[in-house]
């Protein structure tokens, strides 16, 4: 898939964001029509004068609300708190429905500066890889040697590597022009990165307030002038106190002029040499101390009708006004005609325009799925096809928890089995609400009678009587399955207080397995950084056949389909190809040559050993030619063993996050929690029932 956004973030202030987040803007327009624009972080809702800009001047489709994400302090608050993850599903939410609502959308970050030294990852670098946006980064060249900035450029694009981020390209922006020819002339020695690397100039007065600038900065009165004089461009700021003689001596071009407004005499001469001709033109006038010129002297001047100069009036003494007008960073407004004119002619006359274009339009969306991406991608799958799915056992405080994330999230109708005004109490004692719940205590059900009978019919023939189908049927894992199976809930989720054999065997003898299939078996998918592996079987089968094996294959790669997840499967051995021999080696070749054989058009590797099927360098010496090696995603175990063990030592070893086990095999989706399990397992569990249930329609 093509990329559809790009991610523009920067480690220092005052790099250019904006100017850079402009070029793309026009370039894009050019291509696309609809194009949103949006900030994951922001200092502040109220005063984000980038967002404002952007919006207004390019008149995008979307309000301020829409174009921004959290503050800072939110995002903060949410760390110390350990729910950054939640937030980060919030602005996952918020961009998929920009994805279908537009065709680009340019995401610009915060500066990593303004981060806390609490943070030891870059929150922008975070937020692109969980997006799933190429990153634009711009390093800030001013004021730096050749060295410096080579050395910048390529520490930043490590860490982009390493965040597992996809870099678009580099802008080093804000070069002295001499700077700015070395690098390029020593280009290939300096840089070691390949992506593309733009260079820009200083721009003065891009870098410079205007007077309108200083006017909101401090405050100040507008005295003396038109309102387009605001416009004009401060490049240096001087006090004068001194004769006007001497004033004359000093006037550079476009100078503010910091003065007491009882100075008429330097007011006066400040706009005399300003229409003159024969001096420098000054930008404006500031006067210190709130003090204004009599209002003769203002009378006087306005009888001139060509004098046109921006005098402001401030509260500050000279020196502390002369301070303030210093810090005051210049804005970029829509009308700003001049400075907008000078950076667009600036990016097309140093950024290869065509370069970048061609580059958007080959490049690929990053094919990175991180657990915050996957868990995100399920709830939506989830909630786009609502199913119900049946809890027996709602006696567990973990399940009535889950229940009410699940209600409040809307991704599936839940059903409890238990005493209404049992569960209503214990909800209440837990302040949680699960009113949306339906609750069925089996005993009083009127679907018991025809349970009880359907199960004898189903098991008569192994010798159950009636009576004993009655009995049976009390079991509320026998009674949730029941319900399963004759459509009155789609899916079941059981095990926080039951055993797994409790949960399989009523799936084994009412529900059955899927056609072609013998045995139930099961995955976990493991949430890597990056990538999402699907496991199996670690949780069923001790000790499974060659043929069995074959089938956890073929089910365990039907799975991962099912999921999104292109399925090359790896059946996992002490040995690779032929270079080893024994029992347990030949059980795996012997099953990978039964799924090849029942599944031709299914890529299949086995035996293999983990690290061949997952590392490309291995791959390439262990097995070059196999289209699996190297790129598995599937990754079947020859038996529980191995299985369990390998999955929590990756689960705990690497900080993944381990979601299952998910029961296959099954006409109906029946899945098994660990009695260990947490709430956020029950809630996972849940939606991928949810999701097979939603699957298994469509496909009968």
């Amino acid at each position: 898939m093509k990329i559809k956004s790009l991610y523009i973030t920067s480690l220092e202030p005052y790099s250019g964001t904006l100017f850079i987040g402009m070029g793309f803007m026009d370039i894009l327009r050019r291509k696309v029509k609809n194009i949103a624009f949006f900030r994951p972080v922001v200092l502040s809702k109220e005063e984000d004068n980038i967002t404002s800009f952007m919006l207004k001047y390019y008149k995008l489709d979307m309000t301020i609300e829409q174009a921004l994400g959290f503050t800072l302090d939110e995002v903060k608050s949410a760390a110390a708190k350990g729910k950054l993850s939640e937030l980060t599903q919030s602005l996952i939410t918020k961009f998929k429905e920009f994805e279908q609502r537009y065709d680009f959308i340019i995401c610009e970050g915060i500066e990593r500066s303004l981060l806390p030294a609490t943070f030891d990852f870059d929150i922008n670098l975070e937020f692109a890889k969980h997006l799933g946006t190429p990153v634009v980064n711009i390093i800030n060249g001013k004021e730096r040697e050749t060295e410096q900035i080579a050395e910048a450029v390529n520490i930043e694009a490590n860490i982009i590597k390493n965040s597992d981020c996809t870099h678009f390209n580099t802008f080093i922006n804000r070069l002295n022009i001499d700077t700015l020819k070395e690098l390029k002339t020593n280009k290939k020695e300096l840089f070691q990165t390949s992506v593309p690397i733009y260079m820009l100039p200083e721009a003065e007065d891009l870098n410079s307030p205007t007077i309108e600038d200083i006017r909101n900065a401090l405050k100040c009165k507008f005295v003396f002038g038109k309102k387009e004089d605001l416009r004009r461009v401060v490049k240096q700021i001087r006090i004068i106190s001194t004769t006007i003689d001497t004033m004359l001596t000093f006037l550079k071009e476009g100078d503010l002029i910091i003065t007491g407004g009882d100075r008429s005499d330097i007011i006066l001469a400040a706009i005399m040499a300003n229409n003159s001709g024969a001096y420098p033109m000054i930008a404006g006038i500031l006067l210190s101390g709130n003090v204004l010129p009599k209002s003769s002297f203002l009378k006087l001047i306005e009888g001139f009708p060509k004098i046109s100069i921006p005098i402001l009036s401030s509260e500050g003494d000279t020196i502390s006004t002369l301070m303030k007008t210093k810090d005051i960073q210049p804005q970029i407004k829509p009308a700003n005609e001049r400075k907008i004119a000078l950076m667009s002619g600036l990016f097309n006359k140093y950024v290869k325009i065509n370069e970048i274009e061609k580059n958007i339009d080959a490049a690929n969306a990053p094919a990175a799925m991180t657990p915050i991406m996957f868990e995100h991608t399920l709830f939506e799958r989830a909630r786009q096809n609502r199913q119900r799915i049946v809890l027996p056992e709602s006696n567990d405080d973990r399940i009535l928890r889950a229940s009410e994330i699940l209600l409040r999230r809307d991704v599936a109708d839940i059903i409890l089995l238990g005493k209404p005004e049992d569960v209503a109490q214990r909800a209440s004692s837990l302040g949680i609400d699960i009113k949306k719940a339906t609750v069925i205590e089996p005993e009083k059900s009127t679907f018991m009678e025809q349970y009880i009978y359907d199960f004898y019919e189903l098991r008569k023939s192994k010798g159950i009587t009636f009576e004993q189908a009655r009995e049976i049927m009390q079991d509320c894992s026998y009674f949730g399955t029941m319900m399963v199976y004759k459509g009155d809930a789609d899916g079941m989720v059981s095990g926080a207080v039951h055993t797994t054999s409790d949960t399989i065997r009523p799936a084994l003898q009412i529900i059955k397995t899927k056609p072609g299939i013998s045995i139930i078996s099961s995955i976990f998918f493991m949430c890597l950084d990056t990538k999402v592996l699907v496991y199996g079987d670690c949780a069923v089968n001790k000790d499974p056949s060659a043929e069995e094996l074959a089938q956890i294959a073929i089910s365990s790669a039907d799975t991962a389909k099912s999921f999104g997840i292109e399925p090359k499967v790896a059946m996992l051995s002490y040995s690779t190809g032929d270079s080893g021999s024994g029992e347990e080696v030949e059980k795996v070749r012997l099953a990978a040559k039964l799924a090849k054989k029942s599944h031709p058009g299914l890529l299949i590797e086995g035996p293999i050993q983990y690290d061949a099927a997952i590392d490309p360098i291995v791959a390439k010496t262990k097995l070059p030619d196999s289209k699996v090696a190297g790129n598995a995603s599937v990754f079947v175990f020859p038996d529980l063993n191995t299985g369990n063990n390998t999955y929590k030592a990756v689960q705990r070893s690497s900080n993944a996050l381990a979601i299952g086990p998910v029961l296959q095999g099954l006409k109906k989706p029946v899945n098994d929690l660990s009695r260990g399990c947490l709430v956020a397992d029950i809630v996972n569990t849940v939606v991928i029932t949810a999701i097979q249930a939603a699957q298994i329609k469509t496909e009968q």
